[in-house]
């Protein structure tokens, strides 16, 4: 197996700068439109799209093609290409586009590389705010430029349990998601990927997905991971860059395993 981290440090300085950049592409394209009025289209999934979603998008695959045209680039707004390449960008311009038209601040833009469809590089940036967490192979991760930590509680009961909504879960999932939103302290909803920044801040302990897309959650995956935290599939299994997911973080192994004991087998 290559070693990830010992080929991407050789590199990391470059790309982590580059991807900074590519938030700073999307910041300029989302900010104008925010509560604003625009047209939302209803794809085919029945989820919305605007045109900050696409512009942003466009901006960053540009600005891709331009420095590493033999990188591959998976998209939500405009799909794949080159998608043989072992270094490839996945872009989210808005996760959370739903808040986004509703004029709420809790969405973000996700930004990642992965290499031989394994995250190396994961930015969650949130342009209204100015919030930005970035997560890189082989090092920690940095809320707007400090280092970032998940929190050290153990206790489900004490636990703030974070989810963007239940709509996508099965009869079963729901199920299981209710026994264990009850046994944790709080829960709050509508979080999408800032849920999971917040986790890896230390605000929130476990956040969960229903059967998300990758450009959904390879970005989160170093974030969480460099913070202290795991992240996983409901079965406890790393995530799979190549189809969906339900995704399950949490702050240490302890609440992980926790929670695994809720939706494991559903």
């Amino acid at each position: 197996m290559t070693d990830i981290p010992a080929l991407f440090a050789s590199k990391a300085d470059e790309l982590v700068g580059f991807a900074h950049r590519l938030a700073e592409l999307a910041r300029v394209e989302i900010r104008p439109h925010f509560r604003t009025n625009f047209d939302v289209i209803s794809k085919a999934d029945a989820s919305p799209v605007t045109i900050a979603d696409r512009n942003a998008e466009a901006a960053m695959r540009k600005a891709i093609e331009a420095r590493y045209p033999d990188h591959g680039i998976f998209g939500e707004e405009f799909g794949q290409v080159r998608d043989a390449s072992p270094w490839r960008w996945i872009l989210d311009p808005i996760d959370g586009t739903k808040s986004f038209v509703s004029g709420l601040p809790i969405f973000g833009t996700l930004i990642a590389l992965t290499f031989e469809n394994r995250p190396v590089l994961g930015v969650i940036d949130q342009p209204i705010m100015g919030d930005r967490w970035i997560g890189a192979a082989g090092r920690p991760t940095e809320f707007n430029g400090s280092p970032a930590r998940t929190n050290a509680q153990r206790s489900l009961g004490d636990a703030v349990l974070m989810t963007t909504y239940v709509d996508s879960f099965t009869e079963a999932e729901l199920a299981a998601f209710t026994k264990l939103r009850k046994a944790c302290h709080i829960n709050r909803m509508s979080g999408d990927c800032i849920a999971y920044g917040m986790l890896a801040s230390g605000f929130a302990d476990i956040a969960m997905d229903g059967r998300m897309q990758p450009y959904d959650y390879a970005a989160l995956t170093p974030i969480v991971a460099g913070a202290g935290g795991i992240i996983t599939d409901w079965e406890g299994q790393p995530l799979d860059m190549r189809g969906r997911s339900r995704v399950l973080a949490a702050a240490n192994p302890a609440l992980h395993q926790a929670a695994m004991e809720y939706l494991s087998g559903v």
